[in-house]
C-alpha cells in the first residue's frame, strides 16, 4: 500500500462535553486533506487514544472512512498492551473501511523482542489488512529493536513502520535489511529530513496538522535533488515542529489548530490545556514562523 508522503496522526475533535466532536472532525479531515496530508492515521497517541473508548474508536474509524471515501488512506489504530483485546479491536476495525492498521509496541507491561514478535504477528494473522509498526520507547517504556522489525517484516500484511526511537542507525539498519517495498516513517517530525536523506519514505507527523503544504515542499524538493533548498525549509519549519511539543502532544497543537480558527476542542484528561502564557508563546512563534493566526 502506499500511503504517501505526509500521514497526518490526527487530533480527534472533542465537544463542550468532552464527547468526539464528529462535525468538527469532518472539517478537520477537509482541512488536512486541503492542506498537504496524503494518509491519516486515526485514534493514535495525538489522537489521544488511550482515553477513548473501543466503541469510540470504532465510531470513528467509521465516520473518517466515510468521510474520506477513498481519497488518501484511513490507517487505525488498534494497537495496546493486550493482544487479545488488540485482536479483537482490529478485527471489528475491518468492518468500519479503513485502509490499514497501525499497532504501537505494547507499553507498561515491558515484553521481550520474542514476546512483542509474537503479539505483532498474532495481529497481523487475525486480520487481512496491511499493517504499520509503531516503535515509540518514550511513550510505551520498551523499544523495539530492528532485528525483531527485520523479522517482522517478513509477515506478508506486515508491511511498514513509524520509527520514533530517534535512532538513526537503528532506521539505516531497517531499511537496509527489510524487503523493497517494506515503508519507514519517521515518528519525529524535526526527523523528516535527516531520516528521508537515508532512505525513509515519510513522514507520520503532527505538525502537518499546521504546516503541511510547507513540509510537502521540504519534501519535494528533496526528491528532486534540490537538498540545499530542502535544507533550507527544514531549518525555517523546526521551531514549529518542537513548538508543537512544548507540552505533551496533543495539546499543543490542539491549541494552534483553535488559533487558526479549526475548533478541535480541549484534551481530555490527564491531558490539561495550555496555560495563558503558553497559549501565548505558541502564537507568537506561529506569527513569527509567518502563519495566519485568526483567534
Amino acid at each position: 500500500m502506499n500511503f504517501g508522503k505526509i500521514i497526518t496522526a490526527m487530533v480527534t475533535p472533542f465537544d463542550t462535553n468532552g464527547d468526539i466532536d464528529f462535525a468538527a472532525t469532518g472539517e478537520l479531515i477537509e482541512h488536512l486533506i486541503a492542506n498537504g496530508t496524503d494518509g491519516l492515521v486515526v485514534a493514535g497517541t495525538t489522537g489521544e487514544s488511550p482515553t477513548l473508548s473501543a466503541a469510540e474508536k470504532l465510531a470513528l474509524f467509521k465516520f473518517t472512512a466515510e468521510q474520506v471515501n477513498g481519497r488518501i488512506p484511513v490507517i487505525a489504530g488498534t494497537g495496546s498492551n493486550d493482544t487479545r483485546s488488540s485482536i479483537a479491536l482490529t478485527v471489528q476495525a475491518e468492518q468500519t473501511g479503513v485502509d490499514a492498521i497501525m499497532l504501537v509496541t505494547p507499553y507498561y507491561n515491558k515484553p521481550s523482542q520474542e514476546g512483542m514478535f509474537q503479539h505483532f504477528k498474532a495481529i497481523a494473522e487475525a486480520t487481512h489488512l496491511p499493517i504499520m509498526l509503531y516503535n515509540i520507547p518514550g511513550r510505551s517504556a520498551v523499544n523495539m529493536t530492528p532485528e525483531t522489525i527485520i523479522r517482522l517484516s517478513a509477515v506478508d500484511n506486515i508491511v511498514s513502520v513509524k520509527e520514533a526511537s530517534g535512532n538513526l542507525d537503528a532506521a539505516s539498519s531497517i531499511i537496509e535489511n527489510t524487503p523493497d517495498d517494506f515503508t519507514l516513517y519517521s515518528g519525529d517530525d524535526g526527523l523528516t529530513l535527516p531520516l528521508m536523506a537515508i532512505g525513509a519514505d515519510g513522514i507520520v507527523s503532527v505538525a502537518s496538522h499546521i504546516i503541511g503544504d510547507e513540509m510537502q515542499a521540504m519534501i519535494a524538493d528533496f526528491v528532486s535533488g534540490n537538498t540545499t533548498e530542502a535544507g533550507a525549509r527544514h531549518r525555517r519549519l523546526l521551531p514549529v515542529m518542537n513548538g508543537l511539543f512544548a507540552a505533551p502532544n496533543p495539546v499543543p497543537v490542539k491549541t494552534a489548530l483553535q488559533l487558526l480558527g479549526i475548533q478541535t476542542g480541549t484534551v481530555r484528561l490527564p491531558m490539561i490545556p495550555l496555560n495563558e502564557e503558553e497559549t501565548a508563546t505558541l502564537r507568537e512563534l506561529l506569527e513569527t514562523a509567518q502563519i495566519k493566526v485568526s483567534v
